[in-house]
């Protein structure tokens, strides 16, 4: 079989398309690249890093929203340590509730109990 080369975006669910949006544009930093329309609704956005390497998409769907609440379904890589620290204090900065940095199984950081506002949590892994 041929090889996969890497995931090509994520989607998450969500209650409220407009919150979101922000959330992920002012938190995170991604950008919207792409609006999907339905029916004449926005129902969906694909996102970007800055740096154009992490694809994200949100959709609108109340119903799965709920069920993703409290889990951890997206895990971004940051490239140091140090980094994961700017993060913490960007975050910080930003007004962002977090659960801090832990040491993750390989001995690096990882800042756990970052929730976005229908409570899905991303976690910033350096190893």
């Amino acid at each position: 079989m041929p090889p996969l080369k890497q995931i090509h975006h994520v989607k998450l669910p969500v209650s409220d398309l407009s919150a979101s949006r922000d959330w992920y544009q002012r938190i995170l930093g991604f950008e919207v690249e792409i609006e999907f329309t339905e029916g004449g609704e926005l129902r969906g956005l694909a996102m970007t890093d800055r740096d154009r390497t992490v694809r994200l998409a949100l959709r609108l769907d109340p119903e799965r929203t709920a069920a993703l609440s409290g889990f951890d379904p997206l895990a971004l890589t940051v490239p140091t340590r140090d980094d994961v620290q700017a993060w913490l204090e960007h975050l910080d900065g930003a007004g962002a509730v977090h659960g801090g940095v832990v040491t993750g199984h390989r001995g690096g950081a990882v800042l756990v109990g970052l929730h976005d506002p229908d409570g899905i949590e991303i976690r910033l892994y350096a190893d």
